[in-house]
């Protein structure tokens, strides 16, 4: 019996042979760079630059610790065409700090703060076209304040028990996936920790 080796993948990065803005708007800019990737093939990439996101995962253990609830934004999404469920989440700004932004989004969005911060991931939504990064921090001993919303922020605040988000996104029902990873990467640390 013969074995194919499998070709070992190249530690470097794509070469870029040229870049240039193909659009730049309010949020993002779109590159179109025609680079050498590691395995040496030669392609046209258009690519999302995005500063990157902050994403909340606010937690209130206060009525109950073993099931606590998670501050979920139900809002309309043009791009999906439908209201979704969510972890309140924003855009750093240039030169903002990761925590500072996430500490700003909760506020403007929710009007809640937070005593207790900490990373909890960091990733990327849609590598294949998009640049951004994702970083998640987990928001507890939460305390209620004025929001702060933008304009075109409509957003509904829901209050939704660890247990019973696990069963929505267990049942399709929650498609945003900064809120699927968020909240079973949280459910599963808290189970780890058990």
């Amino acid at each position: 019996m013969t074995t194919k080796k499998t070709p070992k993948p190249s530690a470097t990065k794509a070469t870029v042979l040229s870049s240039k803005i193909s659009y730049r708007g309010k949020v993002f800019s779109v590159s179109t760079d025609k680079v050498t990737e590691p395995g040496g093939v030669t392609s046209t990439r258009d690519v999302i630059r995005h500063n990157g996101s902050v994403v909340i995962l606010a937690v209130d253990s206060s009525t109950n610790p073993a099931d606590p609830t998670i501050l979920i934004e139900r809002q309309y999404r043009h791009a999906a065409g439908q209201f979704l469920l969510e972890l309140p989440a924003g855009r750093i700004e240039p030169n903002e700090a990761p925590l500072a932004a996430a500490k700003r989004e909760l506020i403007e969005e929710t009007g809640f703060r937070a005593k207790r911060w900490s990373k909890l991931v960091r990733y990327y939504a849609s590598p294949g076209f998009l640049a951004e990064t994702m970083q998640v921090f987990l928001a507890e001993d939460i305390r209620a304040g004025v929001a702060q919303p933008e304009d075109d922020e409509k957003i509904a605040l829901l209050h939704i028990p660890l247990s019973e988000l696990i069963r929505l996104i267990e049942a399709g029902k929650i498609l945003d996936g900064k809120t699927i990873v968020s909240v079973l990467l949280f459910d599963r640390s808290r189970t780890q920790k058990r």
